[in-house]
Formats: C-alpha cells, sequence, structure tokens
C-alpha cells in the first residue's frame, strides 16, 4: 500500500544583522510504501519551491506461474500461450538515483551490470521514449534466484521503470508503462503491477483477475540454468500429458475457492525441462511427500514452488529437500501494486 503526507515542517534561522529569529516554512512530503506489516520510508522529498527525489527505492517481486498452456506458435515465431500469473514476496531491491551516464550494478557475481541487463535497457527504452538523457545510477539487491523461472530480470526492469517514472516525473499510467514493456519481454508488462492476471498472446495482453488467497510457498531452484528460448523451441503438443485448467484457475479465484483453484493448476513446459532435467521431478516428488497440497514447476523452470498450509510443513519440504543441492526460500503470494493510485492530499503550506 502507498501513502502520501504532505506535512509543512518548521525552521528556525537567525539573521547576521539583527539576530532575530525567522521562521522558515518548507512543504515536506514523505512517501511510505506499507508491505508485510512494515512501514518503509519510500523517498523524502524537501524543497520550498518544489520537490526533489534523491533517490527512489523499488521492490522487484518474483511471479510464479498458477498454470502455463502454450496453445500454438504464431507467424511471428513467438508462441500462444494463456497463463495465470501471480507474484510472490521473493524479492530484489532496487534502489534509483541520479548520477553521471546511465549504470547499472549488481550485488551477485553471477549477473552483469551492463548493457545487456533488462534494468539497463528499462532505463535506455524510457529515456528514449521520454526524451531524457539517462544520467541514472541503478543499483540492483538480488534475492530473486538466477534464470530459475521466477521473471526476476523482468521485475528488475519494470522496476527500473516505475523508479524513473517518479524520478523524472513523467506521470504515466500503468498501462502506459505496460505498453513500453512489452518492447523488452512478455513478462516485463506483468511485472509492472504484478498481483494476478491472466497473461495472453505471447505474455503481454494482460486481464485482471480477482486477487489470489495468500498461499505459503517453498521456492526450490537446482543449480542448473534453464534458456527460456530452448523450452519453447522444443515444445511439442503430442508431449503434453496435462494441461492446466486455466478456466477452472479463474473460477476459483471469483469463488475464492482455494481446493478448486490448486488442482486446476499446471504447467504443459513440464513435458520439455522435466525430461532434460529429471532432479525437477524429484524436487516435487518430495515436496508432495512432505505434505505439500501442490507441487509445479514455474515458467520455463527449472524452479518448483511448493503450496503449504502450514508453516509445519514448510519445514517438513525444506527437511526432505537438504538433501538436494538447491537454493531455497519461504515465501507467500503477494497482491497488486498500489503505485499508480492517484491519491488526492490538501497542502498544508501555510
Amino acid at each position: 500500500m502507498l501513502w502520501v503526507i504532505e506535512i509543512s515542517k518548521i525552521f528556525e534561522k537567525k539573521t547576521e544583522n539583527t539576530n532575530k529569529t525567522e521562521k522558515i516554512y518548507k512543504n515536506v512530503r514523505i512517501i511510505l510504501r506499507l508491505h508485510a506489516k512494515q512501514d518503509k520510508i519510500y523517498c523524502i522529498q524537501e524543497n520550498n519551491r518544489g520537490y526533489i527525489m534523491e533517490k527512489i527505492y523499488e521492490t522487484a517481486y518474483a511471479k510464479i506461474n498458477l498454470g502455463l498452456d502454450v496453445l500454438g506458435k504464431r507467424s511471428d515465431g513467438y508462441h500462444e500461450v494463456r497463463m495465470v500469473m501471480q507474484s510472490v514476496g521473493l524479492s530484489d531491491a532496487v534502489e534509483i538515483e541520479e548520477g553521471e551516464g546511465l549504470v547499472v550494478e549488481t550485488d551477485h557475481s553471477g549477473l552483469a551490470g551492463g548493457p545487456d541487463n533488462l534494468a539497463w535497457k528499462a532505463a535506455e527504452l524510457l529515456a528514449r521514449c521520454c526524451g531524457k538523457i539517462p544520467n541514472v545510477h541503478i543499483r540492483l539487491n538480488k534475492k530473486i534466484f538466477l534464470a530459475a523461472g521466477l521473471a526476476g530480470g523482468s521485475s528488475d526492469a519494470a522496476a527500473v521503470m516505475r523508479g524513473l517514472s517518479r524520478l523524472w516525473q513523467l506521470d504515466l499510467t500503468a498501462p502506459e508503462l505496460e505498453k513500453l514493456a512489452a518492447e523488452l519481454g512478455s513478462d516485463i508488462p506483468f511485472c509492472i503491477t504484478g498481483g494476478t492476471a491472466l497473461a495472453e498472446g505471447r505474455g503481454e495482453i494482460l486481464t485482471e483477475l480477482p486477487e489470489a488467497p495468500e498461499l505459503l510457498l517453498v521456492l526450490a531452484k537446482p543449480k542448473l540454468e534453464v534458456a527460456t528460448g530452448w523450452v519453447y523451441g522444443n515444445f511439442r503438443q503430442q508431449k503434453v500429458n496435462q494441461r492446466p485448467d486455466i478456466d477452472g484457475i479463474i473460477k476459483a479465484l471469483e469463488q475464492s475457492a482455494t481446493g478448486l483453484l490448486l488442482e486446476s493448476c499446471g504447467n504443459v513446459l513440464e513435458s520439455v525441462t522435466i525430461p532434460a532435467h529429471p532432479v525437477i521431478a524429484e524436487i516435487k516428488q518430495k515436496m508432495l511427500a512432505a505434505g505439500a497440497t501442490c507441487a509445479l514447476m514455474s515458467g520455463s523452470g527449472p524452479t518448483v514452488f511448493a503450496v503449504a498450509e502450514k508453516k509445519e510443513i514448510t519445514e517438513r519440504i525444506l527437511t526432505e529437500l537438504s538433501e538436494l543441492d538447491l537454493e531455497t526460500a519461504v515465501t507467500t503470494t503477494v497482491q497488486k501494486y498500489t503505485f499508480f493510485k492517484r491519491l488526492e492530499y490538501c497542502s498544508s503550506h501555510i
């Protein structure tokens, strides 16, 4: 949740000649983001003639696919998909501030911050489209697993676009940012606002869905990387044994029916990734044996997510998986961002 508070702050200043105290009023605008029951200062802007954004802090949430179906290949080379995407709490922290030239830094040795990084490309795209010079420094503090099927790079790019829209005071709406984001990648439009959504086309056509119930999740990624292009390139309809019930997922969300939701989940890309990497099937089996109500590969893989009814089951799942060489995280589903809600407030300038 985003709150904007504008207050009038009083500063006292003594004049040099008369030694009198002069009261100076300055508007101070404080933006707070409320998430996970913690209040975080988002940005402080202070200027008696306007507002200055010194540094922007963004949270880039990972995503999972509650359902992923591939309908066929399109004439443009992409695949026609129909999937239900869901934001989860595992996230990267993105910092943006003005600087000399465009710089992207990461705290992960396996991720370069140069022109190939989606965050860099997002800054360049937004600057080009809005007539800005991208003199900004961006720092990515990574928590989302790399090359994992969790849209980590896409979410970082979306966070950069949201942040720069505010830093440069562009006042772009979510649909405007989503349209630009589609030029960079199929998952980035969803990551602009996140939440729960039906994604169609190549993934860029979004329909907002009712929020999913809060689900307790265990994420597990084996120490391997899977190229999304390779997975789609090797997808064959005849090798799919079980498809997700996308309409069933949507109905379950509308009815807040968690049982129906989990019964309807599925991912046809497992038919490609699991035969190439059997450890994914082993992870799913161990999760279910430890009490998970659902275990499914996310995106093109290799990350698997498990739904657990309570904390004790997450602990059993982690214990069961401890014999394997994995990156793991316990998290929950999260709701749609509220960055684009227009808040009305009264000026308190005296």
